[in-house]
């Protein structure tokens, strides 16, 4: 039987600087007794999207005092948990290095063994701390950076089904937003705008649907709604909650034919699953409302479970990298050495095809 375990987690791949205290017992169920976020919203408001050395120099400027107050919230002390857990990848190199390098520190100091956690891995593995899900589950993955569709086997097993092509659906959301005047973060902004528009104004294009691919793409969208904003320029208010409502149809409609042919696969790959099986949605964009009905109708008609965990656990958090470091520790897996690096790209499946990029960084997506 697993022991119980206490751990500690850092998160700063972004622009939120967030520390946490988790627990896992025997019996595999989770305990949150900490989880400290900083967001950096502020900071970047004014640019209209995340700069990577102000973002870098906040969590330098924060890190240390949200550890404290995590462990204070936690009423523990570094003597009291069993392991340390910091984001290792991807992200912002910048952010990277501070976070795993504050991990490594303490690691070395209270001479706690340290796990080097995949951001991508969190976001994975928390739909078992919020719902208690058995393996296997497919999981979309949709983020600033990320869009993915990934068959979750097992902790560490994971198999990328679909991805993006060019642009992820956040960047799609946020390049939209900015397109049209509207502030940063743009996804909510988005959102805002749409419920007071017209979805049928605009027939914007549904990339990809009805191809047998699982694969996303949106950059002919975002094309599209720039071309429609510079036909009917200059714009009312008006016009731009129905661009965004129209924008949103689309998105939405595009996700219910990928995501439909990925439930399909997964019936057909696994007939004699002994549960219901389940569709976990995660990433910032999971927050989007009218997204998730779509996806929730969707798991209704195909006899799936649709499982989104609470919007505070979708965006960046340390609960989701101290559960991965968990989780790691329950599988027996080995402690990442000292001299572990960070990795600005790091794909969940190492041996899916890269589609949108791969240099001395590695793959991309």
């Amino acid at each position: 039987m697993v022991p119980f375990m206490r751990i500690l987690g850092i998160e700063t791949s972004c622009d939120e600087t967030a520390a946490a205290v988790v627990e896992r017992d025997a019996e595999g169920r989770s305990n949150v007794l900490s989880d400290v976020v900083l967001s950096q919203l502020d900071e970047h408001s004014a640019y209209g999207g995340v700069v990577p050395e102000i973002a870098a120099r906040a969590h330098v400027e924060a890190l240390d005092e949200l550890i404290e107050e995590a462990l204070k919230r936690a009423n523990v002390s570094l003597n009291d948990v069993d392991a340390i857990a910091a984001t290792s990848g991807p992200g912002l190199i910048g952010g990277l290095l501070v976070g795993l390098m504050t991990g490594k520190a303490i690691a070395r100091a209270a001479g706690k063994p340290l796990y080097a956690v995949n951001h991508l891995e969190g976001h994975a593995l928390t739909a078992r701390l919020t719902d208690g899900l058995s393996f296997p589950y497919l999981m979309l993955l949709v983020s600033g950076g990320h869009t993915q569709l990934i068959l979750v086997r097992g902790v560490g097993q994971y198999e990328r089904w679909g991805t993006t092509i060019d642009d992820a659906l956040g960047e799609a959301f946020d390049k939209t937003a900015k397109l049209l005047g509207l502030p940063y973060p743009g996804g909510p902004a988005v959102e805002r705008m749409a419920r007071d528009g017209n979805p049928d104004r605009f027939d914007f294009p549904r990339p990809l649907v009805g191809e047998a691919r699982l694969d996303f793409s949106f950059s002919g969208l975002k094309t599209a709604v720039r071309q429609a904003a510079q036909d009917i320029a200059p714009l009312s208010d008006q016009d731009v909650a129905d661009i965004c409502a129209s924008f949103q149809k689309a998105v939405s409609r595009t996700l219910k034919d990928r995501i439909g042919r990925g439930l399909q696969r997964f019936k057909t790959e696994f007939p004699a699953i002994g549960e219901k099986p389940a569709l976990v949605v995660a990433g910032g964009v999971a927050a989007n409302l009218e997204l998730r009905g779509t996806l929730q109708a969707l798991c209704d008609k195909n006899g799936f479970r649709f499982v989104a965990p609470p919007l505070h656990l979708c965006t960046d958090n340390a609960v989701m990298i101290a559960w991965a470091g968990l989780e790691r520790m329950a599988t027996g897996a080995a402690p990442d050495t000292l001299d572990v690096q960070p990795r600005s790209r790091w794909p969940l499946d190492s041996h899916a095809e890269t589609l949108i990029g791969f240099g001395k960084r590695g793959a991309k997506a």
